[in-house]
């Protein structure tokens, strides 16, 4: 496994994030410890999940398995750079009841202590904001976390689905105030087949030395050969790429992309990992395994080397934005 500095800060994490979000709805608590062991023996040590991960009324269920793994001893604690989130309602009935969402100091507190009691642990290494909230200003959100900061509850904080404004104001404000290390790091939707996100939020992410964290690097499985395992398996798409392949113009850019690969005896999904760990400013894509063989999968894309031809060919399939103003400027 290979290992960067997360950001500007001292922090060492693996080039691979060990996503979470399936454990509980679609892989139970047996399957998931052994991928959660199988990740940290392959030198995985950043683990990603979120308060309301379980969803619906179980939300907090993927927490509460990463807990259980922890407990189970073996320095599985100390060697993992635990990272979650917060800003869904969690009200345990359900209902948007005020002050459960969000990130007012109120809800940080709240979530924080609540998230540390079903991960069985004291303290998260990175504590993320799932999304902006439009209400409360950073000063009231930097104060609490201060206030983590000194009690030991958490040691650095990330955002998740940030615009690029909002990544400057935050540490801007976060440097007026000072004693603030600001955000160091956002998680963003980003992969070969949407890279809206280099025009604005790479580069701010650039600019405050934040690292950058692609979520969905598969485009919900549309990256993983997924008119291969049609033809040859029978397995028709679902979700995000079934919808996607609906259009004859995508189905047709994603045929191009895995006649290339198939070209270079590159498999799909690695070669779409193995992308976004060349592209400049990225700490390292989530990977969310429902089994061990997918784990499997994403680990050989990190010794995957892809070719300049290759690379050449991608783009020609799968062109990005450009530069940031020129691409909506001119």
């Amino acid at each position: 496994m290979e290992y960067t500095q997360l950001g500007r800060t001292g922090l060492k994490v693996s080039r691979l994030v060990l996503g979470t979000m399936n454990f509980g709805p679609q892989t139970d608590e047996a399957d998931s410890h052994a991928i959660m062991d199988a990740a940290l023996n392959a030198g995985i040590n950043y683990f990603d999940t979120a308060n309301v991960y379980g969803w619906g009324e179980n939300k907090g269920r993927t927490e509460s398995i990463i807990g259980n793994w922890f407990a189970q001893g073996g320095d599985r604690r100390d060697k993992v750079v635990l990272a979650t989130k917060l800003y869904a309602n969690m009200a345990a009935d359900g209902d948007p009841w005020p002050n459960h969402d969000k990130l007012s100091a109120l809800n940080i507190r709240r979530a924080v202590d609540a998230s540390l009691k079903r991960l069985q642990t004291d303290y998260i290494d990175i504590y993320q904001f799932h999304h902006i909230d439009r209400s409360t200003p950073f000063e009231e959100i930097w104060q609490a976390v201060d206030v983590l900061v000194q009690q030991g509850k958490i040691l650095y904080v990330g955002s998740s689905n940030f615009p690029g404004y909002k990544i400057a104001q935050a540490n801007e404000i976060a440097a007026r105030r000072g004693g603030t290390i600001g955000l160091v790091s956002e998680q963003c939707l980003y992969n070969l087949a949407e890279r809206r996100a280099e025009m604005e939020i790479i580069p701010a992410a650039q600019e405050y030395g934040l690292g950058v964290i692609p979520w969905s690097p598969l485009h919900g499985g549309l990256l993983g050969g997924v008119i291969k395992k049609e033809v040859e398996g029978g397995r028709r798409a679902s979700g995000r790429a079934a919808d996607a392949l609906a259009n004859t113009a995508v189905r047709a850019q994603i045929q191009s992309y895995e006649d290339l690969l198939d070209k270079h005896g590159v498999e799909p999904g690695e070669a779409a990992l193995a992308w976004l760990l060349t592209r400049p400013g990225i700490t390292g894509p989530i990977v969310g395994p429902r089994t061990a063989e997918q784990l499997d999968s994403a680990l050989r894309a990190v010794e995957l080397e892809l070719s300049e031809e290759l690379l050449s060919g991608l783009d020609d399939i799968f062109p990005g934005p450009g530069p940031s103003p020129e691409a909506f400027a001119w």
